[in-house]
């Protein structure tokens, strides 16, 4: 019996490890299936295809939170999919603000498990708010810019809700913080929703249309160009913010101009493409 127990621990032992080991490489088969799965969506250029298709996938990242409500990686994969999905495919303006809301939880879960200083500060004074930003670092960028374009996809779609607008220079202080820590991640990504989140409101309702086109051209240089969307919200946000409507026909005109077939950005400028033509469309009214 004695010599059974050594023996015994021994075996006990292997397999935790052999259930971590397993556990890991789970982790990192769903990660690449992920990973994968995204760059096939993002490569597609029929978005009928992904429209239909990404719903199951949305599901089974719920099922994985569900599964592990700690997992950091399909937190943000779950944000950014739904964040995504509500912008792109969903019309209907409430069902697109509870999708967005579910993008915004999911990012906020990821922050305030990787960055709990900051997601501490989130309701605190701007002050309070301010100095926890600036310890975020380059280690950071992920989770941060995560949180901040679920954040800015919800006050898009709440653009009408002034509980959401009073939050937008908190908003704007997150995503110059990561234009600070890294201008080129998500090819400008921060740069282009500086853009937005300037261009919701009209200066003489304390919004900064000037410094939102300046966003928005910095987004173009650091995407070579090549992303349409830009092009395309540039025309929305800026462009008839301030009825200008010669440079809303250029930008749109680009566009339709534009292959859209692009590394990781064809379903992205697929898209802008069919929103060019009825932004065009429905500026013979606007302007």
């Amino acid at each position: 019996m004695r010599n059974s127990l050594p023996r015994l621990r021994f075996v006990l032992l292997l397999c935790a490890c052999l259930a971590a080991a397993c556990g890991s490489v789970v982790q990192k088969a769903t990660r690449e299936f992920g990973d994968s799965l995204t760059m096939a969506v993002l490569d597609q250029d029929d978005p009928g295809i992904v429209r239909d298709g990404l719903p199951s996938y949305l599901l089974l990242i719920d099922s994985r939170i569900e599964a592990n409500p700690a997992d950091v990686d399909s937190l943000l994969a779950g944000a950014k999919l739904y964040g995504a999905y509500a912008g792109a495919f969903v019309d209907d303006n409430e069902r697109a603000r509870r999708l967005a809301s579910r993008a915004y939880g999911y990012a906020r879960r990821a922050l305030c498990l990787r960055e709990k200083p900051l997601c501490d500060a989130l309701d605190a004074p701007y002050d309070l708010f301010a100095t926890a930003l600036g310890q975020a670092d380059a280690n950071d960028i992920v989770t941060l810019y995560g949180f901040a374009a679920a954040w800015a996809g919800r006050t898009e779609v709440n653009a009408g809700d002034w509980n959401a607008i009073a939050d937008l220079p908190k908003l704007q202080a997150m995503l110059l913080r990561c234009d600070e820590i890294d201008p080129h991640h998500d090819d400008g990504g921060a740069a282009l929703y500086l853009g937005v989140v300037n261009s919701i409101r009209p200066a003489s309702l304390g919004g900064k249309p000037d410094e939102g086109r300046k966003w928005f051209d910095k987004a173009l240089e650091l995407s070579g160009g090549k992303n349409q969307m830009v092009r395309v919200l540039y025309a929305q946000f800026y462009a008839r913010l301030v009825f200008d409507q010669a440079l809303h026909d250029k930008l749109l005109n680009e566009v339709l101009a534009a292959d859209p077939v692009a590394p990781r950005l064809t379903l992205i400028n697929t898209l802008a493409k069919k929103k060019a033509k009825a932004l065009l469309a429905s500026g013979k009214d606007f302007f």
